[in-house]
């Protein structure tokens, strides 16, 4: 392994890793932060994105060696103590383990979808914006096997911290591609052979009672509002059945009962 001990914080080559959350804010030009050891596992052994360097703190090296050693020999492993590490990243580490990753360009959801299988369950997601909510709708389609998500130009960055941290890595593992608009993806996933169900707690048709059919598209919308009325009114709506008086869920919640629902895994 390429270790490289990291004395002073304003060391250059660990300038990626300076004011982590401010950063988290502005941007970082084609670049990610990944942190803790699963999602660095995943980072390094699933290979969707290029592994440019990882921070790792003294003590935790000892714990990361077999995780490090899917890395290329030449992969940057930069070591710090405690409180250099802390004063590069702006906050107190205690995980211990970050890394750096390499955004690459995003294919369009057309040319995703004409990728998959033959038996696709595929995600669609509309105004998703909470990173939270983003982390944990990847988590339960990488545990039930969704093939791919796609995201509308409201949703958040699945690649941002957070919401890779939340997902457990798994926004590392599922593929996803952005869409322009909803209408022409619906028209496109018809052509595909897809069937299309859009969630909602005014689905005409309680969950356990759709089929699904061997391509399967899962509509989710923000909170509150929901999907739009446009979207709605196009597809097929389904609902989670819940007691007298209870009509919502959280998304991410809905997200694990309707991937359940409709894996075939």
């Amino acid at each position: 392994m390429n270790l490289i001990p990291i004395d002073d914080p304003q060391d250059p080559r660990v300038a990626a890793y300076l004011d982590i959350r401010e950063r988290d804010l502005v941007g970082r030009h084609g670049r990610f932060v990944a942190e803790g050891k699963v999602v660095l596992d995943l980072l390094l052994s699933v290979g969707r994105f290029a592994a440019e360097s990882a921070l790792i703190l003294e003590n935790r090296l000892a714990g990361l060696q077999g995780v490090l050693r899917k890395a290329p020999a030449d992969f940057p492993v930069f070591v710090a103590k405690g409180e250099v590490m802390d004063r590069i990243a702006g906050f107190h580490m205690h995980r211990g383990i970050l890394a750096i990753g390499v955004r690459c360009a995003p294919r369009p959801a057309e040319v995703l979808l004409e990728t998959l299988p033959a038996g696709a369950l595929v995600v669609v997601l509309v105004g998703i914006s909470n990173h939270d909510n983003m982390g944990s709708i990847f988590r339960n389609a990488a545990a039930f096997g969704a093939d791919a998500v796609l995201l509308d130009p409201t949703c958040c960055d699945p690649l941002y911290r957070k919401a890779i941290r939340v997902s457990v890595g798994a926004a590392l593992k599922v593929p996803f591609a952005p869409f322009g608009d909803a209408m022409s993806l619906i028209a496109t996933l018809n052509r595909l052979g897809f069937s299309q169900f859009a969630l909602s707690p005014r689905g005409e048709t309680e969950i356990r009672a759709a089929e699904r059919t061997s391509r399967l598209a899962l509509y989710l919308g923000t909170e509150g509002e929901g999907l739009p009325e446009t979207v709605l009114n196009r597809l097929r709506t389904v609902r989670i059945g819940m007691a007298e008086g209870f009509d919502s869920l959280n998304v991410a919640a809905a997200s694990a009962i309707a991937l359940h629902q409709f894996s075939r895994r």
